[in-house]
C-alpha cells in the first residue's frame, strides 16, 4: 500500500488568503531586518577571530571533560570538536577553538601554557602539534567572502531561471530566496544562535532546496499555460500548485524527518547547521507556494510559449529545458 500524506487530487485555493500570507511575509522580513540591526548576530570564532589548537592523545577524546578542565581559565567562547584523522588512526584528535581575548589577535603564550597544563592534568599523553590564530582582519574578510558567495549564488539563480523560463519567473524565484535568507538570519539573530561558517553552508543549501521546490512548481505552471491558454492565470497557478502539492509535502516531510533526527541525536557540533536546515526547509516550502507564485500572479506572464512567439518577443532562451 502506497503512503500518501496528501490526496493525489486536491483543489485548494492558495490565493484565497493571498493578501494575508503576502502581508505576513513582508512583515516578517521587516521584523527580521529590524532585529538584525538592533540585536545583531552571535558570530562564532570564524567571524570574530581567535585561536585554534589541535590536540593529539592516546586516550579517547571526552569533550565534556575538556570543557570542564578549561572553564577555570575564563577563555570565553570555546568550541571543542573531535576530529577523525584518517592519516593517523591511532591518535585521538580534537580541535579547540578559542575566541579572541580583549581585541588581541591571539591568546597570550601564558594562556596557551595554562591551557596545555589544564589538559595535561586531565591526560598526560596529550600533545599539541598545532596552534593557529585568526585575526579580526581575516575574520572580516571571511564575512565579506560569505556575503559575496550568497549574493553570487542568487545572481546565478536569477540568470538560470531567466534562461529556463521568463523574467517574471526569475523575479518570483529570487524574491522567494531573499525571503528565505532574510527570515533565517532574523531567527538566528532573535535566538542568538551561534553564526559561523557552517551556517553559511546551510544558507547556500537552503538556496538550492528552495530553488528546487520553486522550479518544480514553475515547470508545471509553464506546462499548464500551454495546455489552458484561455484559463485565468490565477486558476492556472492554483491548478499547478495543487498538482505538485503531494510531491512538495512528501519531499519536505521526509527531509524534515532526517533533519530532526540529526538535530536530536547529532550532538552540539552540527546542531546550529541542522537547525538552519530545518528552518530553511519550512520557509522554503512556504515561499515556493505563497511568495514565488504570488509575485508571478502580480507580474503576469505571457501565455503563448510557442518558439515563434518567443523568437519574436526576443526570449530565444525561454524554451530551453535545462
Amino acid at each position: 500500500m502506497r503512503l500518501k500524506l496528501v490526496p493525489t487530487s486536491t483543489n485548494v485555493d492558495f490565493f484565497k488568503v493571498n493578501k494575508i500570507t503576502f502581508g505576513a511575509s513582508i512583515l516578517a522580513m521587516i521584523a527580521s531586518i529590524v532585529v538584525f540591526f538592533l540585536i545583531g548576530l552571535n558570530y562564532g570564532i570564524d567571524f570574530r577571530g581567535g585561536t585554534t589548537i589541535r590536540t593529539d592523545s592516546q586516550v579517547a577524546v571526552d569533550v565534556g571533560a575538556y570543557r570542564t578542565a578549561l572553564e577555570p581559565l575564563n577563555l570565553g567562547d570555546i568550541s571543542i570538536t573531535e576530529v577523525n584523522d584518517i592519516s593517523n588512526p591511532d591518535q585521538n584528535v580534537a580541535q579547540i577553538r578559542i575566541q579572541a581575548q580583549d581585541g588581541d589577535e591571539a591568546i597570550s603564550n601564558d594562556l596557551i601554557l595554562s591551557l596545555k597544563a589544564a589538559l595535561n592534568a586531565l591526560d598526560s599523553t596529550m600533545t599539541f602539534p598545532q596552534v593557529e590564530s585568526v585575526g579580526p582582519k581575516v575574520s572580516g574578510e571571511l564575512i565579506q567572502t560569505a556575503v559575496i558567495a550568497v549574493v553570487l549564488a542568487m545572481c546565478a539563480v536569477l540568470f538560470y531561471i531567466w534562461l529556463r523560463f521568463e523574467w517574471q519567473f526569475s523575479v518570483g524565484a529570487v524574491a522567494a530566496l531573499v525571503h528565505d535568507i532574510v527570515l533565517t538570519i532574523g531567527v538566528f539573530s532573535l535566538l542568538q544562535i551561534k553564526f559561523d561558517l557552517a551556517i553559511i553552508a546551510a544558507l547556500l543549501t537552503i538556496v538550492g532546496y528552495s530553488l528546487n521546490d520553486t522550479v518544480v512548481v514553475f515547470d508545471r505552471v509553464r506546462e499548464n499555460l500551454r495546455k489552458y491558454k484561455k484559463k485565468p492565470l490565477k486558476d492556472v497557478l492554483n491548478l499547478s500548485i495543487n498538482e505538485t502539492l503531494s510531491r512538495t509535502v512528501m519531499t519536505s516531510v521526509t527531509t524534515l524527518i532526517a533533519l530532526i533526527s540529526l538535530f536530536v541525536l547529532g550532538g552540539d557540533v552540527i546542531r546550529g547547521f541542522v537547525f538552519a536546515m530545518i528552518w530553511g526547509v519550512l520557509v522554503g516550502t512556504y515561499s515556493s507556494v505563497f511568495v514565488a507564485s504570488a509575485i508571478l500572479l502580480k507580474l503576469d506572464v505571457k501565455r503563448d510559449w510557442s518558439k515563434e512567439a518567443a523568437a519574436n518577443a526576443g526570449g530565444q532562451y525561454a524554451n530551453i529545458d535545462a
